[in-house]
């Protein structure tokens, strides 16, 4: 049925602790920015009438003309004394407190010795040193910035995502800093709501959130390789938006980067991705979990590392996409979080990024998650609605949400505790029901993808059964560009898929070239807008 759509730090930023508030010193800040001043006149004869003196000139700091702004970057970092000493390594997620072990983030590994998942820990201690408004006014003070990394909503973060790499090593196209935007007609024509809002990571450099995962991962990359670890190229499995991220970001750096696709089951939009960027592209007639278990066992045994999220490096970045909506919204945490869940590592990284921000002390709570799985690879949503008795894997079946179109989720362990850890909902979408909601948003201005629509399809349950209220702030997450998906949108819009009604479809008219045609069809059309009574 969905086969159709196969086809197609601030040099001026101090990181000096800041000083806890004092009677004579209430809540100050030790920021050391540049003081701003303001041009007023001293002479109170000056007539209302007059123009006030034009300010004098302000003489901005440029880099020299022959210095990039990475040079810029290395130069402060020579100039600089600081060493706060913040680090971060591998250890068995979720583990015993008990637990001894642990990694280095220079070891390449990606399981525990007993065979689990890694989590990447970082020294809350250090991170304690400086209080919550320090980090805020720390991060709030990058936004918009070319200055390197800090330009990147990933590496603007950067002590809390890699703080021991060297900026030289980074790895970055300034990804992150996406929209979060009011969907406002859609909140009030749908469903009753007027403060709903979309945050678009699908707004990035490749068309997909995983951009912010992957810059991470190929800056560690960047670094093994000076550090002459036994690294050739990097590998991933993917579904389409994985492989573009890994491949556009291994090309800036000029690293090999292997693909391994399941043939057949992406849109040509995500596969030309990977091509154009100059990756090795393996077409494997097989599925997502199929091509997963393959370059698992060929990462063991050649010099490639393993891209996926398995490898939980990729999760520091994408977290930071948890952090950058509590920044847009001025640190105030929104109700409710839904995001499409695949292989469902995001959705760990929502919870992980707005845990750090309450543990560091920026917020007092976190918003409650919501996970939205497609029908028809719904492992998650079945493993919820038994009470979280034992999991089973399900065989994935074809949905045009093919990025989410996973039956054995490498990150099980990690959603599960996420949803249970921030009193979470999991919901699933039918193909109905997704497209119906991507027709839907897209007729209030939006342009969705497929995934983007599994979750506002839970949005739609959970606000109907009345779980979600019309006034709770509520924020779905876009993961990638509709763009990628349009063959899925010209499907529905044709009314070319058998088995769905296209409720919402909006076909083109057909008319003939003749001025009384057009203007038989044209009145028709107003008089069905214009508006009653």
């Amino acid at each position: 049925m969905a086969a159709s759509s196969s086809l197609f730090q601030s040099p001026t930023f101090s990181l000096r602790p800041n000083p806890k508030p004092s009677p004579q010193n209430p809540g100050k800040i030790n920021l050391h920015l540049p003081p701003i001043t303001a041009c007023v006149s001293s002479d109170s004869s000056v007539s209302n009438n007059s123009a006030p003196p034009p300010p004098a000139p302000t003489l901005k700091h440029r880099r020299p003309a022959e210095e990039n702004i990475r040079d810029e970057a290395r130069r402060h970092h020579r100039s600089s004394s600081q060493d706060h000493n913040f680090s971060a390594k591998y250890v068995p997620f979720n583990a015993d407190p008990s637990s001894t072990e642990s990694y280095s983030l220079d070891e390449i590994v990606y399981r525990s010795r007993s065979g689990g998942l890694l989590d990447v820990q970082h020294d809350l201690d250090a991170l304690k040193r400086f209080d919550g408004r320090y980090w805020k006014s720390l991060f709030d003070s990058r936004v918009g910035k070319t200055t390197w990394p800090y330009g990147s909503g990933v590496w603007s973060k950067k002590e809390w995502v890699l703080p021991e790499i060297d900026s030289d090593d980074i790895v970055s196209a300034f990804e992150g800093n996406s929209n979060l935007f009011w969907a406002e007609r859609f909140g009030k024509q749908y469903l009753g709501m007027n403060d709903l809002w979309v945050k678009h990571c699908g707004i990035s450099h490749t068309g997909s959130f995983k951009d912010l995962g992957m810059t991470v991962l190929v800056s560690q990359v960047n670094r093994l390789r000076k550090m002459n670890r036994p690294l050739v190229g990097v590998g991933c499995a993917s579904t389409g938006d994985t492989s573009a991220a890994l491949s556009a970001y291994c090309a800036a750096a000029g690293i090999p980067s292997i693909v391994f696709l399941p043939a057949n089951r992406i849109s040509i939009a995500q596969l030309v991705q990977p091509i154009a960027n100059g990756a090795y592209v393996l077409s494997i007639d097989t599925d997502f979990d199929g091509c997963m278990q393959l370059i698992r066992e060929v990462t063991a045994e050649l010099p490639i590392y393993l891209a996926n999220s398995l490898n939980s490096l990729r999760l520091e970045g994408q977290k930071t996409a948890a952090i950058e909506i509590l920044q847009q919204f001025d640190w105030d945490v929104p109700d409710w979080v839904i995001v499409p869940g695949g292989n469902l590592g995001n959705i760990y990284a929502f919870y992980k990024g707005f845990h750090m921000c309450k543990e560091l002390g920026l917020v007092d709570r976190i918003p409650r998650l919501v996970c939205a799985q497609a029908a028809n690879a719904n492992p998650l949503y079945l493993h919820f609605k038994s009470g979280w008795k034992d999991f089973k894997a399900v065989k994935a079946n074809t949905t045009f949400a093919s990025a989410i179109q996973i039956g054995d989720p490498v990150s099980i362990d990690r959603a599960v505790f996420a949803m249970k850890n921030s009193n979470g909902i999991v919901e699933e979408a039918t193909e109905e029901e997704l497209m119906n909601a991507m027709a839907q948003a897209d007729s209030t201005g939006m342009f969705i993808c497929p995934h983007t629509g599994v979750a506002l399809t839970a949005l739609i349950k959970l606000r109907n059964s009345g779980v979600i209220g019309p006034n709770d702030r509520t924020v779905v997450v876009s993961t990638a560009h509709g763009l990628k998906f349009t063959q899925s949108k010209i499907d529905y819009h044709s009314k070319e898929i058998g088995d769905l009604a296209c409720r919402y479809a909006n076909p083109p008219v057909n008319v003939k070239a003749d001025f009384g045609s057009v203007m038989d069809v044209l009145k028709k059309y107003l008089l069905s807008k214009a508006p009653k009574g």
